[in-house]
């Protein structure tokens, strides 16, 4: 693999120069399974009910994430129960943002089904809205970060004078928000605290073989430039993302989540050509911000004020809304006050994975 390191050749490449594709292939469109919804209608920020956290002694718990929690299905598959909990900066903050789990379920669901022509994922069906039920895949601990512009902690790693990132070197002279002239790779570990990594070091150190490491490499980059297309048709910039990878019956597979608020970013892009310093992030970034303008002490605050909590909820919803073309269905409207947990248990038991209370 030589040195694991890249030096792109630099040019300035601006959104509207950028081709949109004469017809992009659409497989057909993802349909929630076994979900019983009733007056959908559309959602808005003052519906504060969370799921915070879910548990139940009927099913073994067999990870608890930052966002996720993981059960083993009786019928042996994992089962993933993708909660309103929010994280930022390796930390789980306090107040759960309303319907986030929702969105990055479904997202992600949109995205499985519309990308598995280019790589199989791990999805069997949705019982719920926040509800995944997967393969049992092995998962490969390494992200394959993929980005398109210079921001987010890249950006601060280049203010302080970095200038190669996973191997990758980029010069001097750029500014916040400069978009690269095409997608780069910057894999990390995945860890209790992910690290920047070389393709090389990531061979020598074990966590993958340089044969699978470029096999994932290519569908990350298949992955970034079909959202890309998908998107930019849609006003909306793909500005970086991850993927996960696994192994399941010895086939490589994509896990965890896609294309979703947590996972990547996205700005609007008339903002970015209006001001590339002042476009409108549509996804996480938003509360990030927040936190950075509002530590103290050297300590990021623990918890979200209700108003930033609320537009955040706002953005996921838009987001969504804006890449599926419709207003995300949750099912709240089959159990009493909107109670997440209740339509969720209400859903496992219809689904066959729970027994009645």
């Amino acid at each position: 693999m030589g040195c694991g390191c890249l030096r792109i050749s630099w040019s300035i490449f601006s959104v509207s120069s950028l081709p949109l594709p004469q017809r992009l292939r659409e497989p057909a469109s993802f349909h929630f399974k076994d979900i019983v919804i009733h007056q959908p209608g559309r959602l808005t920020p003052s519906s504060m009910k969370t799921l915070n956290h879910f548990a139940t002694p009927q099913l073994e718990l067999l990870h608890r994430g930052k966002v996720r929690d993981s059960y083993r299905a009786p019928s042996g598959e994992r089962l993933i129960v993708v909660t309103d909990r929010l994280s930022a900066f390796d930390s789980v903050l306090e107040t759960p943002v309303a319907h986030k789990g929702a969105v990055l379920n479904g997202l992600a669901a949109f995205w499985f089904d519309k990308t598995k022509h280019i790589v199989p994922n791990h999805v069997i069906s949705l019982p719920d809205p926040n509800v995944t039920l997967a393969k049992e895949a092995e998962p490969i601990r390494v992200e394959m970060v993929v980005r398109h512009y210079l921001t987010g902690s890249m950006w601060r790693g280049y203010q302080q004078g970095q200038r190669t990132f996973s191997g990758v070197t980029v010069p001097d002279g750029l500014t916040k928000h400069q978009q690269f002239p095409e997608p780069i790779v910057t894999p990390t570990t995945k860890e209790e605290s992910d690290r920047e990594i070389t393709p090389d070091n990531l061979v020598s150190e074990g966590w993958v073989s340089a044969d699978l490491y470029e096999k994932m490499r290519v569908k990350a980059l298949e992955l970034f430039n079909f959202a890309s297309a998908w998107m930019a048709e849609r006003g909306i910039i793909l500005v970086d993302t991850k993927y996960e990878f696994g192994l399941f019956e010895g086939e490589l597979i994509l896990i965890d989540e896609i294309h979703t608020p947590d996972s990547s970013r996205f700005w609007s892009a008339e903002d970015y050509a209006s001001n590339p310093e002042t476009a409108e992030q549509m996804d996480k970034e938003y509360v990030r911000q927040w936190l950075i303008a509002n530590k103290q002490d050297g300590q990021y605050p623990r918890a979200l004020t209700p108003e930033v909590a609320q537009e955040a909820t706002r953005r996921y919803l838009d987001i969504y809304e804006r890449i599926t073309g419709s207003p995300l269905p949750t099912g709240n409207e089959t159990t009493p006050g909107g109670d997440v947990q209740a339509r969720l248990v209400a859903n496992l038991v219809r689904a066959g994975i729970m027994k009645e209370a």
